[in-house]
């Protein structure tokens, strides 16, 4: 939903959020920062972080000069495929935000599998992934990890049981690797609040 509104509001927010310093990912004011992963270094250890979605129209491409977000279509792989492997050399662990599937279905899409699957096998080390507002499967693909949608976690859809909970993930690093992922389920109150369960 970032260019809902726009450009100006993009780019608002944007330097709202460097303002403030906070980081963002799968966005940037060009191509060239849109498509490069942020690291952050915590306790010695590199973490990088790149983000995409599924969706979106050629208007939200970035270009040299212009703002945009992180569309990728499937045949734009080999691409992400580049990205993943130089994001790698620079982290010790990458982290991939996805925003794609098919809303309120537990079921994953063929977009969903093979993204994430080419993203482990070429780098990346966990795979987050949302938008379907349910929660979908978590899975260990050799030797990463894939959360194919972790579902709402503040959110406002009282509708149905399925959108008023979610999946937080504990993630355990060891030696410079994932050790191990902890789900925790979080249910959503009245208020739209999220809590553990």
């Amino acid at each position: 939903h970032a260019l809902d509104y726009g450009r100006i509001a993009l780019e608002d927010t944007m330097n709202l959020l460097r303002a403030n310093g906070i980081d963002f990912t799968g966005t940037g004011f060009n191509e060239q920062e849109v498509f490069s992963v942020k690291i952050k270094e915590i306790k010695g250890i590199k973490i990088g972080f790149l983000a995409y979605t599924e969706f979106g129209s050629i208007y939200w491409k970035p270009s040299t000069s212009t703002s945009g977000v992180a569309s990728i279509k499937i045949d734009e792989l080999e691409k992400v495929k580049k990205e993943i492997k130089e994001a790698k050399e620079k982290s010790d662990i990458l982290i991939i935000s996805l925003h794609a599937g098919e809303e309120y279905t537990q079921n994953i899409t063929n977009f969903q599998e093979k993204f994430s699957k080419a993203c482990i096998d070429n780098g990346a080390d966990l795979i987050l992934g949302h938008h379907p507002h349910v929660s979908q499967k978590i899975e260990k693909y050799k030797e990463g990890w894939i959360a194919y949608s972790l579902g709402n976690f503040i959110f406002d859809q009282k509708f149905s049981t399925a959108t008023m909970q979610g999946t937080l993930l504990e993630v355990l690093i060891e030696n410079d690797k994932i050790k191990e992922l902890n789900p925790k389920e979080v249910k959503i109150s009245e208020n739209f609040q999220p809590y553990l369960k």
